[in-house]
């Protein structure tokens, strides 16, 4: 350890930062942790709903006892209520590495939010780069239909944006078609964001992004920080399976009280820690529970009235203390409405969280693609499904880390290699592309399209769907009389 902790830092210009990332339930942090007792570190949380306060179960935050005695950074910290941006998360990490760097030891970023690495490892960040982005474009000259929603823009007042979330989409798709596709119309934060910096700049989305950004945001070879970027994975059925088991764990050991305590009915799940996957998804559950006059022995709360046995006042902490003490056992009551709709809210958990996994995949490899990022993959398949878990954990995973960071430490470890010829090709990040056979599946870009293309459920619709074609066209021949007994053969036979 004291020969790495020398050469940590030998380059104050650039730190070097170690960035774990992975999917969710791949065992990020508990790397982490293991690497901070081979290397002087400090870990800094980069989980966007693990920087909240609240929901320790849900989000997953890692026990302070098991922590082993290394500092957590961002982890916990955030009111719940705050929108805590990735400009927010890169203006408090800075510090923190500053601070770590300076004094020798090693920043290790952890978690499974990629934007929120992204914008702190790039120098570019849209709000503080408008200015410079308009130095480097040529005068842009507006349509009449363009000055006329631009002026609907000026008249809004954005503390109150989120009122109408339908007709800001609509605005957007009017003024920039291009940048309306790449964003889905529910994500009100970025269509804020679009229109806010129209507003601003007078110069559309799609323009600044396709000018500058492509060029500048989260490059390889032009990061703000010496990056050793390491992948913790496993293959998805076991991934599929560790995560459908950490849900019902997460339900034994407190979710669901949890989820009540922050339960608001009709609550923006955009916003805080109301966004976090199994919040949401409790909300009939906690709606229909509320109002059922069962849930609980007494009639209501002193509030409304409520009374216990002995006809003594019940105060509204007394009952929600009893209504969350009866909330686990409902899953093991015979069957009741209460009971389905319990068991529904947990199902849809486990497959948005299973979704969330797939969706974290495609954009490591989108980093991987576009951004050029030499991101060291480890396979962490083997300590899921063996039985001597830790040992094969230590390694298959450990030891190889241990190795790729100390290369990275010394300064061997291989630099990402951008082509830039190769990079404008694949860069193709604002096309959009509709998947008929899939249910009009939308894709972004076209290597998003292609890895879609190869897809096992893609290929398996093509075919049924050619089939299909195939016996329809035999159909129509033989009702005219030209259909060929080789062709029926070919399709049931």
């Amino acid at each position: 350890m004291e020969s790495a902790e020398g050469l940590i830092n030998d380059n104050p210009r650039k730190p070097k930062v170690v960035v774990v990332m992975g999917a969710t339930g791949t065992g990020k942090s508990r790397l982490a942790i293991d690497l901070a007792s081979f290397f002087p570190a400090e870990i800094i949380n980069a989980d966007s709903m693990q920087v909240y306060e609240g929901l320790d179960v849900l989000t997953n935050k890692v026990h302070f006892e098991d922590r082993r005695g290394v500092p957590h950074h961002l982890l916990g910290t955030i009111s719940a209520n705050v929108d805590f941006t990735s400009k927010d998360f890169r203006d408090m990490a800075i510090p923190f590495i500053d601070d770590i760097s300076s004094r020798n030891r090693l920043p290790i970023i952890v978690g499974g939010t990629n934007y929120y690495i992204q914008a702190l490892v790039s120098p570019f960040l849209l709000d503080e780069s408008i200015k410079d982005m308009e130095d480097c474009l040529p005068d842009v000259v507006l349509t009449l239909g363009q000055w006329v929603l631009l002026q609907k823009i000026y008249s809004r007042n954005f503390d109150v944006f989120s009122d109408d979330f339908d007709s800001s989409y609509d605005l957007l798709k009017q003024l920039d078609p291009l940048a309306a596709n790449r964003i889905h119309p529910n994500d009100h934060r970025k269509v804020n964001q679009y229109l806010k910096l129209y507003a601003s700049s007078g110069i559309l989305p799609s323009k600044l992004f396709q000018e500058n950004a492509l060029k500048e945001w989260g490059r390889a070879d032009n990061l703000r920080y010496d990056c050793c970027f390491i992948w913790v994975d496993a293959s998805l059925p076991v991934l599929d399976k560790f995560v459908d088991q950490r849900v019902d764990i997460m339900v034994g050991t407190g979710l669901l009280e949890e989820v009540y305590d922050i339960y608001k009915p009709n609550a923006d799940y955009t916003r805080g820690l109301q966004q976090a996957i199994g919040v949401r998804e409790f909300e009939h559950f906690l709606r229909s529970y509320l109002l059922n006059s069962e849930a609980c022995n007494f009639s209501h709360c002193d509030e409304h009235g409520c009374t216990s046995g002995s006809g003594s006042p019940i105060s509204t902490n007394v009952c929600d203390e009893m209504l969350k003490a009866k909330l686990r056992t409902i899953l093991v009551t015979e069957e009741t409405n209460l009971k389905i709709l319990l068991t529904e809210a947990i199902d849809k958990m486990k497959l948005n969280t299973r979704r969330l996994v797939r969706r974290q995949r495609r954009r490591l490899h989108r980093l991987r693609t576009f951004f050029g990022w030499d991101i060291h993959y480890v396979d962490a398949t083997e300590a899921f499904v063996c039985k001597s878990g830790d040992a094969t954990w230590m390694k298959q995973v450990v030891e190889p880390c241990v190795t790729v960071i100390k290369s990275f430490i010394d300064n061997n470890a291989s630099k990402a290699k951008l082509e830039h010829s190769e990079m404008s090709a694949s860069r193709d990040l604002w096309t959009r592309y509709v998947c008929e056979a899939c249910g009009n599946r939308i894709l972004r870009g076209s290597h998003e399209w292609e890895q879609h293309k190869k897809g096992r459920g893609h290929r398996k619709r093509i075919l049924s769907l050619r089939k299909n074609m195939s016996q329809m066209r035999w159909i129509e021949g033989y009702a005219n009389g030209t259909a060929q007994t080789g062709v029926v053969n070919k399709f049931v036979g």
